[in-house]
């Protein structure tokens, strides 16, 4: 086995893309990110390839400080792969905060990663992925109407930003990082706003389109405004605005919060794989 890193995101993408085309809905995390790394979004990506002669038996890809995504391409190898890119990114020094992936790949890599680096693991979030391909509109939906957010909404979603790492315990971004975000967020009308009584009651957020897919992200209805139907309406008439422009909507959902699980269910969204974001720490 052999392993190749990438500088030129294009040149990984001429490999990679083939690869998660294939199942784009299990991998729409890997392919969304790609592009954003293609378009220049991020600073310093880590690609890289794992390969045996002409054929590729995974692919990784990190945007620091998120988690290193990785494809096993060939199952069947998957314990002698991992053990080899466990091998060269520590002679690499390549710096992993955490890893995410399907889950049996994570699970197996971060005990790996664990064993050989002496770090501890942290489950960060234990998650079901689903895909919508039509909304369901027998649904009675809550009082009010979405709209984009606008420039006024920036208080609001920044506080909204923060209560959302604190409620799916994400490390807690600095207030200029959210501050950057939420801007960028609302200047490319990718925040979605349930309104109700000239009132702001939930949110949503369109992230990491590609050609045929979206992503749904970032739902948040604040505690007083909890348990009135807000957050399924709003991903409800969100997703159904943007199957217009795209085949079809992912999401992930935390298995641990049944709530979110049946709502999204409800809407017609249907569970397509199981993934797992997990923590490195020092001991």
């Amino acid at each position: 086995m052999q392993w190749t890193r990438y500088h030129d995101a294009e040149k990984f993408a001429s490999i990679a893309e083939p690869i998660v085309m294939k199942q784009e809905d299990v991998f729409s995390l890997f392919l969304g990110v790609l592009q954003a790394i293609k378009q220049g979004k991020y600073k310093n990506p880590f690609l890289a390839t794992v390969e045996e002669g002409n054929d590729i038996l995974a692919i990784v890809q990190m945007t620091p400080p998120h988690p290193l995504n990785v494809v096993i391409v060939n199952e069947s190898r998957m314990e002698e792969v991992i053990a080899f890119l466990i091998h060269n990114l520590v002679a690499s020094n390549v710096e992993v905060p955490g890893v995410i992936s399907l889950k049996p790949w994570a699970s197996l890599f971060a005990s790996e990663w664990c064993t050989t680096t002496g770090q501890q693991q942290k489950l960060l979030m234990d998650q079901g992925l689903y895909r919508l391909d039509e909304v369901d509109d027998s649904l009675q939906l809550s009082p009010g109407e979405w709209r984009f957010a606008t420039e006024e909404d920036s208080p609001l979603i920044e506080e909204w930003i923060t209560l959302f790492e604190e409620d799916t315990h994400l490390p807690k971004s600095p207030q200029s990082t959210v501050k950057e975000r939420a801007a960028t967020f609302i200047a490319a009308r990718e925040i979605f706003l349930w309104v109700n009584g000239g009132e702001v009651v939930s949110m949503m957020k369109k992230a990491r389109p590609t050609e045929n897919s979206v992503t749904i992200s970032l739902v948040f209805t604040p505690k007083a405004e909890r348990k009135k139907g807000y957050a399924r309406t709003m991903v409800l008439e969100g997703s159904k605005e943007l199957l217009k422009d795209y085949q079809f909507c992912v999401l992930y959902t935390d298995m641990l919060n049944p709530t979110s699980n049946k709502i999204y269910q409800e809407i017609g969204y249907k569970r397509i794989a199981d993934s797992v974001h997990i923590g490195f720490t020092e001991c």
